[in-house]
């Protein structure tokens, strides 16, 4: 990078609060013209202080944005189809418009199967086999939150991703892989990398976009990363740390997403803006 190019904080804090605002509009738009708010409803199994603070978070998102949240608690001992069942009854309530089920939900459930039972139309977390293919189709549906807020984010910066290589750490169902397909839609040469990818540093040194989303604080450094890359962290691990090393990445990059204040609220964010549209889809309503 030049002694003249200064790295630039990609603001996730500024541009959610500008989603949220619009989200609400819609969302009053929604409740004057039906007498219904748009509502969503959030699964939550056991007590993991970390979901509980998650869902807490979320609701309190929703209530400011005018939009309902109801919120279903079930005992960490719920069985897989005791859960199933809670999750088709909100598929079938007209009164609902989104779900989202908080995960983990514990070793003893089959998350896949869980998900699965949600409907697509209130699929607005972006989690069921129907999102992920309608994503990669580019077809009408609803993305994934983090990596729908990423693309957001790269957007909102003027990245242009026709014939860059992005290179992709991770290859979760909901984070990882899904962010690939986005990517690969605009026009990016994408790379997967993963915990048993050879030579990690150096498919890292060829990326003109990095998304580190595999959970290991610091596991990328600045020595890895190519001048003037553009550094997305999606990693959030204890101690308000990512999967980057910001300090060092700092000296590199062009563009970066600090931790906390990056993906995080881009991940509500979009949650937010696709209940609404979630609601406007089953309701009938026509934006204008």
């Amino acid at each position: 990078m030049s002694a003249t190019q200064t790295v630039q904080l990609m603001d996730g804090t500024s541009l959610a609060k500008r989603l949220v605002k619009e989200a609400a509009v819609k969302a009053a738009e929604i409740s004057q013209r039906t007498g219904a708010a748009p509502c969503l409803a959030t699964v939550l199994v056991g007590e993991d202080p970390a979901s509980v603070t998650y869902v807490r978070m979320k609701r309190a998102r929703c209530a400011k944005a005018g939009i309902k949240s109801r919120h279903i608690g079930l005992p960490a001992t719920t069985t897989a189809a005791e859960l199933i069942d809670t999750l088709a009854g909100l598929s079938g309530d007209p009164k609902v418009h989104g779900i989202l089920l908080q995960h983990p939900c514990g070793p003893h459930i089959d998350e896949r199967a869980a998900f699965e039972a949600i409907a697509p139309e209130k699929d607005v977390d972006g989690v069921t086999m129907h999102s992920f293919a309608a994503m990669s189709f580019g077809l009408p549906g609803f993305v994934s939150c983090t990596p729908g807020g990423i693309m957001r984010l790269l957007e909102a910066y003027d990245v242009d991703l026709a014939g860059k290589h992005a290179v992709v750490v991770g290859r979760s169902a909901i984070l990882g892989k899904p962010v690939g397909m986005l990517l690969l839609a605009k026009d990016a040469t994408v790379t997967y990398c993963h915990s048993r990818t050879a030579d990690l540093s150096r498919i890292i040194q060829e990326a003109d976009v990095v998304v580190a989303a595999v959970g290991r604080p610091r596991l990328i450094r600045g020595e890895d990363i190519k001048p003037g890359a553009v550094v997305i962290d999606a990693g959030y691990n204890p101690g308000n740390v990512g999967d980057v090393d910001f300090d060092t990445a700092l000296t590199r990059a062009r563009l970066i997403t600090p931790v906390p204040g990056g993906v995080g609220p881009m991940t509500i964010a979009v949650l937010l803006a696709q209940t609404v549209n979630a609601a406007a889809n089953q309701l009938g309503i026509q934006h204008h």
